[in-house]
């Protein structure tokens, strides 16, 4: 490894140039020019990074360094503004151990402080301040450098929800701070002119707020209809309350969020907090996390201020789906195909809402492609039930002795050469006896989406393959309660339940015993359609190549495949033992389907209510769909469930139906 888990001062000190460099070159590109390199969950997580080091060795803060700035350069083409009080940056969490470590931290500062309070949604927009006299509005500014800021006055009076004039009893001098953000709707009809005209895309919402509040003509800006949502008065002495001066907001006649909420403690923020990442996406615009204030405004004002941060509030950020950490080793896994994956070993990090300390490299060729060697610090990306992986390298972060990967000539399993395929970049161990396709493709055999073998994961099977008491899936159903019991920490009623599992796995469907052979290329929807074409498993072992390669969804390469997997020795073999040992696999029975998505070729994305992606295909072939996993013209619906990943987002270019998990599920429960 070339990092330690707790770094040393003198490797702190270097890790802390490097990422303030690299922030600084990021916040630039958005704050000053608009652009935008790496997603905002990475660069949080680069920040977050920073500041835990920062905290960590706090002589090494400087006054430069970018957990000491708020926001970036103003712009040269607005005149400037000096903000009365400076637009503070919120410091971010993303556990409810950092929530719970904020709380102590204050409560240390001020005992005898009142530690209710009050949440927002964090929207993801563009922060401003607004400024009346006697009224009217007079002045509008970007957060800038949190000092200065751009006056954009002509532009935000361009955004209906802003009042020109307040209404109320309001003083003679009102400062107000709020978000300005873009609706996903008046965004999706952006881009959707941006490709008609041929120009490129706008990457997100908040890009193109940001950009259309820096437009020098006003009417760019009146064009895109903005919203704003304002959270904050400053000078806000005659407040008890954060809660009061949202009040005092709506009285003067500006909008507020709907969705805020008082907490009586930190478990309530919790439950606030996870009610909001579950329904997020019902929301018409983007939010990122919620804002956690301490809601009594004399407690608030009394921890002060460190750095350019308020201790008295958070932004506790939804868990990233993507963030940055260190590729501590690159090692090479051997799948049951004999396929050679090369998996990066990672400083173990938080990404949508699960600790990842190893990511997918897929093969050689993505791995030159992207350059990624060890000690590289990387992006990585996890989304719904995605396997992490590693996005791209932050080559300015590399540091010295940062070795190159190379795939090894040998199997490390067996030790048996390694062939790369023809005009292909996987690399495979040529030894089909070897230890590791064993044992993997056993692990497949019996998991719950093929033939679903209740209590016999991974360890047992690995203990069963150590002793020579299995060397193919057929060897499972020749298993006896003796050999089970015969094994360390295995007594008589743990053997009867694995045996009962496996007995009661005797009769397989044609559908799903083709899909936990495990044969390459064939995944369970191609393994269903060959059983809906094919019938019976005999029909399937004497079919053609040309044949098989013209079932809706193979193609030649996984027809070729599935061909040369029955005619080899092996699977002969296989399919006479599974016999003798009294497996059944039944014909399959020609049903008729009709119902709501008869006709239509149906891709799921996303967990919907618990139940596996096997049993929500089953559920749309019963209604007459046809099932594929990737979105094309061709697809007539999106079915999106909780955590989706891109495919919504090309299914939104596309123009293909979309039905939410609430839909969907009430669909399959009516009879």
């Amino acid at each position: 490894m070339l990092y330690d888990s707790v770094m040393n001062k003198t490797s702190a000190k270097k890790r802390i140039i490097k990422l303030r460099e690299e922030i600084e070159y990021h916040r630039h590109l958005y704050h000053v020019l608009d652009k935008q390199e790496i997603s905002d969950s990475a660069l949080d997580s680069l920040k977050h990074e920073l500041f835990q080091l920062e905290q960590q060795f706090p002589d090494l803060i400087t006054k430069d360094s970018p957990t000491q700035r708020v926001g970036g350069e103003p712009l040269k083409e607005f005149e400037e503004i000096k903000h009365q009080q400076p637009m503070l940056s919120l410091e971010d969490v993303f556990s409810l151990e950092e929530l719970a470590d904020w709380e102590e931290r204050n409560r240390k500062i001020f005992p005898e402080g009142s530690f209710k309070y009050y949440c927002e949604l964090k929207i993801d927009g563009l922060a401003i301040e607004l400024r009346y006299c006697d009224g009217v509005l007079i002045e509008a500014s970007t957060r800038g450098d949190g000092k200065t800021g751009e006056n954009v006055t002509e532009n935000i009076k361009t955004i209906e929800s802003i009042p020109l004039s307040i209404n109320g009893k309001a003083p003679k001098e009102l400062t107000v701070r709020g978000e300005i953000y873009m609706n996903q709707d008046q965004f999706d009809a952006l881009n959707k002119e941006q490709e008609k005209l041929g120009k490129p895309l706008y990457a997100n919402p908040r890009n193109v707020a940001a950009g259309s509040i820096r437009q020098l003509d006003s009417k760019i800006t009146a064009s895109r209809k903005l919203h704003c949502v304002t959270y904050d008065i400053v000078d806000d002495g005659e407040f008890n309350k954060h809660n009061d001066e949202h009040l005092a907001l709506q009285k003067y006649g500006f909008r507020t969020s709907a969705q805020t909420e008082e907490c009586i403690d930190l478990d309530a923020v919790a439950k606030y907090h996870a009610r909001w990442q579950r329904k997020r996406d019902s929301l018409p615009h983007w939010i990122d996390g919620v804002v956690v204030f301490i809601d009594d405004n004399k407690t608030f004002r009394r921890l002060g201020v460190v750095g350019k941060t308020p201790r008295g509030a958070v932004a506790f950020k939804f868990p990233a789906e993507e963030a940055t950490t260190v590729v501590e080793d690159i090692l090479v896994q051997v799948g049951r195909t004999g396929a050679l994956t090369p998996v990066a070993v990672l400083r173990p990090v938080s990404v949508a809402g699960t600790t990842v300390s190893r990511a997918t490299l897929h093969n050689e060729d993505e791995i030159r492609r992207k350059d990624v060697r060890v000690g590289d610090t990387v992006v990585i990306h996890k989304a719904g039930d995605i396997i992490p992986e590693v996005v791209r390298v932050l080559p300015k972060l590399r540091p010295s002795g940062a070795k190159e990967f190379k795939m090894p000539s040998r199997c490390p399993i067996c030790g048996a050469s390694v062939t790369k395929e023809k005009d292909g970049a996987i690399s495979r161990c040529v030894n089909k006896q070897c230890l590791a396709q064993q044992l993997e493709g056993l692990i497949h055999f019996v998991s719950r989406t093929a033939s679903d073998m209740e209590g016999v994961g991974p360890k047992l099977i690995e203990k069963l393959v150590e002793i020579g008491l299995v060397r193919d899936s057929a060897d499972l159903y020749g298993l006896k309660k003796a050999d089970i019991v015969s094994l360390e920490r295995f007594a008589e009623k743990s053997a009867d339940n694995i045996i009962e599992s496996i007995q009661g796995r005797k009769k397989l469907s044609l559908g799903r015993f083709i899909y936990a052979l495990g044969i390459q290329h064939v995944g369970s929807v191609t393994a269903t359609a060959l059983a809906e074409k094919f019938l019976t498993l005999a029909n399937i072992q004497k079919t053609s190549e040309e044949e098989l390669s013209v079932v809706g969804g193979v193609g030649g390469i996984v027809g070729k495949s599935i061909f040369e997997y029955f005619q080899s020795k092996h699977a002969e073999e296989l399919m006479k033992k599974f016999e003798r040992n009294g497996l059944l696999v039944e014909d399959a029975v020609v049903v008729k389907r009709a119902g709501i998505f008869s006709g239509k070729t149906v891709v799921v994305t996303g967990s919907l209510g618990g139940l596996t992606r096997d049993e929500v295909w089953e559920e749309i072939r019963k209604r007459g769909g046809k099932i594929t996993e990737t979105v094309s013209r061709k697809t007539g619906l999106l079915v999106v469930g909780e955590e989706p990943g891109s495919k919504v987002a090309k299914a939104q270019k596309l123009g293909v139906e979309i039905m939410d998990a609430k839909e969907f599920l009430k669909i399959i429960k009516e009879k």
